[in-house]
């Protein structure tokens, strides 16, 4: 018998022992529960301490070897981490359609430089197209060019237009 009111030191320290364990752990993640194994010791060997003192017990180390988790708490842990990995997913492709956008104003700003870079980048693409796949390509064309031409289109010279 303890020095005080415990009939089975030993006893109620495995007891105590489980009851600081659970108290501690719940108070983790996972990822603290696996990679920070030496802060749970300490923690758990100090609540331990402050108890089993009073007792005349005194604990010598404290070792965390297998941590068995519960079917249910497995699961939200699960659910918790893939929302997660969710919520970096999306930032992830937020920033690059921040990026993109921005590489797309860049590209807009150079073509607005010069009228003729909008042109050119359209006949790429077009050649682009007709590489790609076996097919006709109906390429509209600004009536405009036909008074470079000598064409009678509607903005010609000398066409009234009628």
């Amino acid at each position: 018998m303890a020095i005080t009111n415990i009939e089975n030191a030993q006893r109620s320290t495995q007891l105590l022992s489980a009851t600081t364990l659970r108290n501690v752990l719940g108070t983790k993640t996972l990822g603290e529960i696996l990679s920070d194994r030496e802060h749970t010791v300490e923690v758990m060997k100090r609540n331990l301490d402050e108890t089993t003192v009073a007792w005349g017990v005194h604990v010598e180390r404290v070792e965390v070897k297998d941590v068995r988790l519960p079917v249910q708490l497995q699961r939200a842990m699960a659910a918790e981490a893939e929302a997660s990995r969710e919520a970096r997913a999306k930032v992830i492709a937020a920033e690059g359609e921040q990026k993109a956008s921005r590489a797309l104003k860049e590209a807009a700003d150079v073509i607005n430089e010069s009228p003729s870079a909008l042109q050119l980048r359209y006949l790429q693409t077009l050649n682009t197209i007709s590489a790609e796949k076996n097919s006709t390509i109906i390429f509209p064309f600004p009536m405009e060019f036909m008074s470079y031409f000598g064409g009678g289109g509607p903005g010609a010279k000398g066409n009234s237009g009628t």
